[in-house]
């Protein structure tokens, strides 16, 4: 699972998926994720801070703890993710420090993306 991570802290997150090179595709595109992969049912993905996995070996469970990715342009996140097939379940909103959405991915996840308050707001 890549490069070990400090103890205590999130190393790793995988989600089961029906189609690995969907999900690839879908947070390649979306977010520049890149991967490895290791044999047909597993790879590997990196945002260049965090590891994690997509496999095949169990069934689909959305839900399960909110993932919140950072991103500094909301609104090229949200058209990244409806040209990639997602789906927005929560609309932009602010709340102190910040603004976010929600969105659902291929396989029925539902993530968040935040950015820091725009100074003048």
């Amino acid at each position: 699972m890549g490069i070990r991570g400090a103890d205590n802290q999130i190393d790793n997150i995988e989600f089961n998926v029906l189609d690995i090179a969907r999900s690839k595709k879908f947070y390649g595109e979306v977010f520049g994720w890149t991967f490895v992969d290791y044999g047909p049912a597993y790879t590997e993905f990196t945002d260049k801070r965090l590891t994690g996995g997509f496999t095949t070996g169990e069934p689909v469970r959305p839900g399960g703890p909110l993932i919140i990715l950072h991103c500094e342009d909301l609104t090229q996140a949200e058209t990244r993710i409806r040209n990639a097939g997602g789906h927005i379940s929560r609309e932009v909103f602010s709340f102190p420090g910040g603004r976010r959405f929600h969105f659902i991915d291929p396989d029925g996840y539902e993530l968040a993306v935040w950015s820091a308050a725009d100074p003048s707001d």
